[in-house]
């Protein structure tokens, strides 16, 4: 079947004569639900096409009028018409069924290996696809060398670490974490360094101690001051008050009856 995959086909509708009306097909980008076809050794028969995405069936489900189609295919139109893609008939989520035999066969059929283009020449039934994987020589592995970021194929991996120019770092075995290379294996050592930071922490703490008490011995000293100067006041103010009480009060001075103008200078009026 030459039909694009990846796509979604608008499905025939039937007219009123019986006749089936072919509209212009329209052709929008769909991902796959299905299997690839360039993935098969040979071409896979049309049965095991799915109508909606034109790719191999995944999971194939059956709807209630024997339309068969990838289960995410199928769910995806569903999604948006709740009718069969092929014969317009009203479907519910409910009545799809798993077709398990079809799937059976479907993962029989001959595939080429991922790794076709790097030079795998391998197929295998498409049920044991990810075991071969997981064994291909041709596989393309993450170097295991700390700080290499280089993938390269299984075959040649054990070469690429022999050759690899982070082969000779690893982490320190006493744990602290560090990735050490050649030259600092030799030097390096966690307690010494442990011990060392240790020291400086505690020459630091006991400075900032003596700083403490420092500044605590000035406080204390200056309250003492205070409290000093405090009583002092307080005796002073009790000495005032002991002499006001000794000093006695002295009496107005009362002028002589009839003497009220007496002595006073007479101002002529104007």
């Amino acid at each position: 079947m030459s039909a694009p995959s990846r796509c979604e086909m608008e499905a025939p509708a039937p007219c009123s004569g019986g006749q089936i009306l072919v509209p212009a097909l329209t052709f929008r980008p769909l991902q796959s639900g299905g299997y690839d076809l360039n993935l098969f050794a040979s071409p896979p028969d049309c049965n095991f096409l799915c109508s909606i995405c034109h790719g191999v069936l995944k999971r194939p489900v059956r709807l209630p009028c024997s339309h068969i189609f990838c289960k995410k295919c199928i769910l995806r139109w569903l999604a948006r018409q709740k009718t069969c893609p092929c014969c317009r008939k009203e479907v519910k989520w409910k009545s799809m069924v798993h077709v398990n035999k079809l799937r059976k066969i479907i993962g029989r059929l001959e595939v080429k290996c991922k790794n076709a283009e790097a030079g795998c020449l391998v197929t295998c039934p498409l049920a044991h696809r990810k075991g071969h994987q997981d064994s291909c020589p041709f596989e393309p592995m993450a170097c295991p060398n700390e700080g290499c970021s280089a993938r390269v194929p299984r075959r040649a991996l054990a070469e690429h670490r022999q050759h690899c120019q982070h082969r000779a770092q690893r982490r320190c075995p006493l744990g602290c974490g560090a990735t050490l290379g050649p030259a600092e294996q030799a030097d390096h050592n966690c307690y010494r360094e442990l011990r060392e930071a240790w020291g400086r922490r505690q020459e630091r703490s006991r400075a900032l101690l003596s700083r403490l008490l420092r500044c605590v011995r000035r406080v204390h000293r200056s309250t003492n001051l205070i409290r000093r100067q405090l009583a002092q006041l307080a005796d002073f103010l009790e000495e005032d008050d002991v002499q006001l009480e000794g000093v006695p009060e002295e009496e107005p001075e009362t002028a002589p009856e009839g003497s009220s103008g007496a002595g006073l200078p007479r101002i002529a009026l104007a």
